[in-house]
């Protein structure tokens, strides 16, 4: 089956996507394009998945370089291939040749590109890592390889979005005590229950980083099965595992 591949016009100028889960070899609770390492899926197909992507990236699979997530807001820099991937979020590069990846399943995708200065950047940014900073490291860690934040485009790719992300009143209690304007992403739901707004939540920090063009492909992992995963509606479902969504960038 044919890779399904997102891409945005913000940011023409590099070979970039947000990878949905058509066209891969896995099966199961994870057929199609299942990229993670860190699931329960077999090693082996995980591999061919994403030599996939490699091969859309036009970069040899060892060309293909990501982080090992941990939910922070750490971005560290990449002139090649890695042996091993650092604990981080986000990770930047002015290499050519180097595809940078980041794997997700509600959490926002986030690719960045200064086309200018031949920098570029891809970011894990769940709540946790947006309220801490993640997306304001990645754009510091590629100004100090030359980029300026204002020829910076960042797109975010497919999250869950704010009608599935249903989430308890300590959670909004963490944004408020960072910020009382923090409130605004915040929707009441049903009883105490609240919908928080990942995405738009996002866009403001990029755009609080002096990024001015910033945008959301709009598609939400949560509402749409038949093409992304969702750490979240596997929980609902009660299902053994899920599948990890890819987005990557070169230059």
């Amino acid at each position: 089956m044919t890779l399904d591949i997102i891409t945005s016009p913000d940011l023409d100028g590099t070979t970039h996507g947000f990878f949905t889960r058509r066209g891969g070899a896995s099966s199961g609770v994870f057929a199609g394009l299942n990229c993670g390492y860190g699931s329960s899926d077999q090693h082996d197909i995980v591999s061919i998945n994403r030599a996939r992507v490699a091969e859309a990236m036009h970069v040899a699979p060892d060309h293909l370089v990501g982080v090992h997530q941990i939910h922070s807001a750490d971005a560290v820099i990449a002139d090649g291939p890695q042996d091993q991937h650092p604990k981080a979020d986000a990770i930047v590069t002015a290499t050519k040749g180097v595809a940078l990846s980041i794997l997700t399943a509600d959490c926002q995708p986030v690719l960045f590109a200064d086309t200018k200065a031949g920098v570029i950047g891809a970011a894990h940014a769940g709540w946790k890592g947006a309220l801490n900073g993640v997306l304001e490291r990645t754009v510091q860690q590629m100004e100090a390889l030359g980029a300026k934040a204002a020829n910076i485009s960042a797109v975010i790719g497919p999250c869950i979005s704010q009608p599935a992300y249903e989430v308890g009143p300590d959670f909004m209690e963490q944004f408020i005590a960072v910020d009382p304007i923090y409130n605004r992403f915040f929707v009441a739901g049903n009883d105490d229950r609240y919908h928080f707004d990942l995405p738009g939540f996002g866009l403001m920090k990029l755009r609080e980083c002096g990024i001015s063009r910033a945008s959301w492909t709009h598609h939400c992992t949560y509402a749409d099965p038949a093409r992304f995963y969702s750490y979240r509606r596997t929980v609902h479902k009660k299902e053994a595992d899920y599948g990890r969504l890819i987005a990557a960038i070169t230059i």
